[in-house]
């Protein structure tokens, strides 16, 4: 691969911002040109006596699973106010960059799929498979899909939720990023989640939205694939979040 496997591509970021620019610094290496357009941020939740008491018991439970890299920061933070972390208890990732989060907050084995970054392929591991009996805690953000938990308690665990930070919808301005789609300067948009891609075609409105058949969308698993805004991109590309610049590189820039 060159030096600049990017060179002429045009790339929205749509992560919360501090995530969006350290993305977009390794695109604009690579030579893309990119537009940090924060369709999600992560928002600080009240303490809650519920969770902090949960916590308190953290011993208890068997394995403690991380759904994303804001689950490690804001739940170890909610975790540190109460109790230390237990030596002992397993930890598992849904994804690299969450396994990876784990890995340089000190914690680790990390158990975590190594292809596809989702709820199903944690759970298709072998280390997944026999949780009769055990407790098991989840950290992640309010709402969210189930699937996680519907697999595990289907496998006879007992499962309970660490809902440490929220989703919200920020105040983008979509000014420039609506100028540089009617340029045709667009070509690709990375989104993480579903909640996300919904964000950013509300946030673009009709006419921003308009303009997203010439754009292709990347994504990290066939969930977000399939969510109904995904539609209206010309193309959707499924890709790990470590291998995004090698899918865009392979998108094909056309006058």
């Amino acid at each position: 691969m060159s030096d600049a496997p990017l060179a002429g591509l045009g790339v929205v970021v749509t992560r919360p911002r501090r995530a969006a620019e350290a993305l977009a610094a390794k695109l604009t290496a690579a030579g893309a040109a990119t537009w940090i357009f924060p369709a999600l941020e992560i928002e600080e939740l009240p303490r809650d006596a519920a969770l902090d008491e949960t916590l308190r018991g953290i011993a208890a439970f068997h394995l403690a699973i991380f759904v994303s890299a804001n689950a490690v920061e804001k739940g170890l933070e909610a975790v540190r106010r109460v109790a230390a972390w237990p030596a002992g208890l397993r930890v598992a990732a849904v994804g690299e960059a969450t396994a990876e989060a784990l890995r340089n907050s000190g914690l680790g084995p990390v158990i975590s799929p190594s292809q596809r970054h989702d709820s199903e392929a944690l759970l298709a591991l072998p280390q997944l498979h026999d949780v009769r009996g055990q407790n098991i805690i989840v950290f992640r953000g309010e709402g969210g899909r189930e699937r996680l938990r519907e697999g595990l308690e289907e496998r006879g665990a007992s499962v309970v939720y660490a809902q440490c930070y929220r989703r919200v919808r920020p105040k983008t301005d979509p000014a420039a990023l609506l100028a540089a789609l009617a340029r045709g300067q667009v070509h690709a948009v990375s989104a993480l989640s579903g909640e996300t891609l919904e964000n950013f075609v509300a946030m673009i409105g009709p006419v921003g939205a308009a303009r997203l058949a010439a754009a292709t969308l990347v994504v990290p698993h066939e969930a977000v694939a399939r969510h109904r805004d995904a539609r209206r991109f010309g193309r959707v590309q499924v890709a790990p979040s470590d291998g995004l610049i090698e899918a865009l590189a392979q998108i094909r820039i056309t006058p």
